[in-house]
């Protein structure tokens, strides 16, 4: 008697229904598993046997072939161990093969077996959710994740007994309730009123966030450019429900959702290290998985020692930040992650830190001064729209005790911005201004004769290329968001102008 349950595997951030077929053979005792499983799912034959064992259930003594389809996909670790044990017990007659009619079964057995947790399992409850399935069996631990999605009955698993004597309608598990208990942060920014000095570059800041913009900080060490960074999150809007479930996606499939905490309600701030692999960042590997600017979608991106990273790692994300997603492709085929972060880089002037500074004086040849800044190609310095300089603060600024604007007051002003560019681009998948395409730009960013006449000057004088051209038309209309002005103003245009790189020797 073939049974059959039904269970999911992820591919890319989507989740793919796999139909585990279980049926006896002729041949010795033995499980055998196709349909292109790898190493963990091979594994699970010795996991499920002994699991049964320990449910207190006979593991038949016959030749056991389990099919997981469509076998043209690859199956990847230990998701299948429930959805095949419990093939197994209703191919010995244990279970009725209706008693688990609409259901899906997702989780990892222990010897013992107790269910564990298993990457992806959001995608995964929406996959069942898309396909007409009523209820879903995961671990306890994943239970809070998978109730994220609605109009779908989950049901925390701890043992395959546990399971077992449910479908076997002795103890019935209660389906999961959701709870309401306030989820804490990934990352806890730093306040606005806390960092002395530097009212320019919060003042950047504030103008980045209110319009998605991305932001290159050069200054001495010690500066601040660290703490600048890290205070950005606290300034910027809340995310909606659709957002938080699309970051909470993508953590899911790359394994790093915190323990408890089901749903991130809070912008993601990712900081690599500058020794990164390229495919760290874009995301890769032989089963492509997201990499941390996939991890800092709709957040924060922050590169701190920009020319350290590898020339290769930076260039390859020129094109994520144009176009929002990355496309990673293999000879099995492509996947496509979503990567819609704002960048926010950090960099000396120099290798000794020093070029320019007011107080000490800078110990780097002219040549070496070239060659470091020149580390960052004139395409990616043209990809970000704020170059802002960050000079040391003065004594009577640090040690005084006056306190500037809070984060939570200049996320007001930020969230009234952004709620212009909702209005704006209601009937369109633009987000915020940073996002403009070029027909967009022209709807939106027309200029007064006056304004025109500032930015033929500055297109002659900078030599501004045709793409920094659009992106200061957009840094302009962020800006006049914020003053609520309707109309491109001369004095928004001059700000925009002024975030212009001034000290790269290129």
């Amino acid at each position: 008697m073939l049974s059959r349950v039904y269970s999911c595997a992820v591919v890319g951030l989507e989740g793919v229904i796999v139909e585990v077929e279980v049926d006896y053979t002729n041949g010795l005792p033995g499980v055998t598993i196709v349909g292109l499983p790898d190493a963990a799912v091979q594994e699970s034959r010795e996991r499920v046997q002994t699991a049964v064992k320990n449910a207190g259930l006979h593991f038949p003594r016959h030749r056991i072939v389990v099919n997981l389809s469509p076998a043209a996909i690859r199956k990847e670790g230990p998701a299948y161990d429930l959805p095949i044990a419990l093939g197994v017990i209703i191919l010995a007659g244990f279970l009725p093969q209706d008693s688990i009619e609409g259901a899906m079964f997702v989780g990892e057995l222990s010897l013992d077996g107790v269910v564990r947790h298993t990457r992806g399992v959001l995608p995964m409850a929406a996959a069942a959710r898309a396909n007409g399935f009523k209820k879903i069996f995961v671990a306890e631990s994943d239970a809070g994740e998978a109730a994220l999605i609605p109009d779908l009955e989950v049901y925390p698993v701890q043992t395959l007994a546990h399971l077992y004597d449910h479908l076997a309608g002795r103890h019935l598990i209660e389906p999961y309730l959701p709870s309401s208990d306030s989820i804490e942060p990934l990352f806890t920014p730093t306040d606005f009123s806390e960092i002395k000095g530097q009212e320019h570059v919060k003042r950047a800041l504030e103008v980045a966030a209110a319009g998605g913009h991305n932001v290159l900080m050069v200054g001495s060490p010690g500066s601040g450019k660290t703490l600048l960074a890290r205070a950005l999150p606290g300034i910027l809007p809340e995310m909606s429900i659709e957002e938080s479930l699309d970051v909470t996606r993508i953590f899911s499939v790359a394994d790093q959702l915190p323990a408890g905490t089901p749903l991130i309600k809070h912008r993601p701030f990712r900081a690599p290290h500058h020794t990164i692999s390229h495919a760290g960042l874009v995301g890769g590997g032989n089963i492509p998985k997201p990499g941390e600017i996939s991890l800092a979608h709709r957040g924060v991106l922050f590169l701190d020692e920009f020319p350290e990273f590898g020339s290769r790692v930076l260039e390859v994300m020129r094109q994520p930040m144009e176009d929002k997603v990355v496309t990673i492709s293999r000879a099995k085929g492509s996947l496509t992650f979503s990567a819609n972060f704002q960048l926010i880089a950090a960099m000396n002037p120099c290798p000794c830190g020093y070029y320019g500074d007011s107080q000490k004086p800078c110990t780097c040849a002219p040549a070496v001064v070239t060659k470091y800044q020149k580390r960052i190609s004139g395409p990616m310095l043209d990809r970000i729209d704020i170059h802002i300089e960050v000079p040391r603060v003065d004594y009577e600024k640090l040690s005084g005790n006056k306190l500037g604007e809070t984060s939570e007051t200049i996320r007001k002003r930020v969230q009234t911005a952004r709620d212009i560019q909702s209005k704006r681009f209601a009937n369109s998948d633009i987000v915020c201004n940073s996002d403009m395409r070029v027909g967009e730009i022209r709807q939106f960013c027309n200029l007064q004769p006056e304004g025109q006449s500032l930015m033929r000057a500055a297109m002659s004088q900078m030599n501004l290329s045709a793409r920094a051209y659009h992106r200061i038309l957009k840094l302009a209309r962020t800006i006049a968001d914020l003053a609520r002005s309707e109309e491109i103003q001369s004095p928004h245009l001059a700000e925009a102008l002024q975030y212009r790189p001034k000290i790269m020797l290129s």
